[in-house]
């Protein structure tokens, strides 16, 4: 797989990432959890993104196990993680409500939670995880260019941003974000005509693309008819699976979309590469669009 370069920074990330969210799910063994790893770095998918609550904030620590056991594997990977929602948990038991925190202390403590639970000494990307109505835009940025002087995290960025909530943060730091991670795929297209996505382009944030699948649907429900013929006649056509298509419509915008993808399914990781074989043309590349979102283009 292609690498993407990250703005300003000698950090490149595989041009698909796997995402743990949903680790904890399935047989969440040492060995298993290997696999998976293995499976993506033997076809160059090097970027692994975790959140410090995924799982209940069980992911890190089950993945942190696995580079633990092999430490080898952590020199061959990027790894993302995200903070500031504080989960009603039984880890917990003192909270009274789901909320976000986007303080220095708050920060700070996260990340140094995080480097323990995945057994490494810095981070490769951090991000903001949700916009924080109470973010003080001055000590949220100061604290992030902290992390990065101190050689906690190598870079720094946020998830599910507006324009002007990271323009707000960016204007506050000396260091440059990175990312935006939002979600994008075939059912949620917003990001393709707010703006957001030319947005990015101008502030060369790369936009990472979470849910790219769009959480199952391409599998679990039923479609329109129009968009199963469509896929089901590229699939036969050039001998792929639905997950490959839909990946391959994301990659092709020019903004260069990143998709983290989540499977816990390790037939489906291994074959994640196939991503390379799909060829959209333009026309084909708008049926898609059409078809997922039930209308034609203006």
């Amino acid at each position: 797989m292609r690498r993407i370069q990250t703005l300003q920074t000698d950090l490149t990330f595989s041009e698909l990432a796997y995402g743990v969210w949903r680790l904890a799910e399935s047989n969440p063994s040492t060995s298993n959890t290997a696999a998976k790893i293995h499976a993506c770095l033997d076809q160059g998918i090097t970027t692994f993104d975790h959140a410090d609550i995924y799982g209940d904030y069980q992911c890190e620590q089950l993945f942190g196990e696995a580079l633990q056991a092999d430490p080898s594997l952590r020199r061959q990977m990027e790894l993302i993680s995200k903070c500031d929602i504080a989960l009603i948990s039984d880890k917990y038991p003192e909270r009274r409500v789901k909320y976000y925190d986007t303080s220095r202390d708050y920060i700070f403590q996260q990340v140094k939670q995080s480097l323990i639970h995945l057994h490494t000494d810095h981070l490769d990307t951090l991000l903001i995880h949700r916009p924080d109505p109470l973010m003080d835009a001055e000590e949220t940025g100061s604290a992030l260019d902290e992390l990065i002087k101190e050689g906690l995290v190598r870079s720094v960025g946020v998830s599910n941003f507006s324009v002007w909530q990271w323009k707000l943060l960016q204007s506050k730091m000396t260091n440059r974000l990175i990312t935006n991670q939002i979600e994008i795929n075939l059912f949620e297209q917003s990001s393709l005509w707010d703006g957001t996505l030319e947005a990015m382009q101008l502030d060369q944030l790369l936009p990472m693309a979470w849910s790219p699948l769009a959480g199952g649907q391409l599998f679990n429900q039923p479609l329109n008819s129009e968009l199963e013929s469509l896929l089901s006649r590229i699939e036969q056509s050039q001998q792929c699976q639905r997950e490959h298509i839909a990946l391959a419509w994301l990659r092709m915008h020019p903004a260069n979309i990143l998709p983290v993808v989540g499977t816990n399914n390790l037939d489906r990781i291994e074959a994640l590469n196939q991503v390379n074989h799909v060829e959209l043309d333009r026309e084909t590349w708008f049926e898609l669009m059409t078809a997922a979102k039930g209308s034609e283009v203006p």
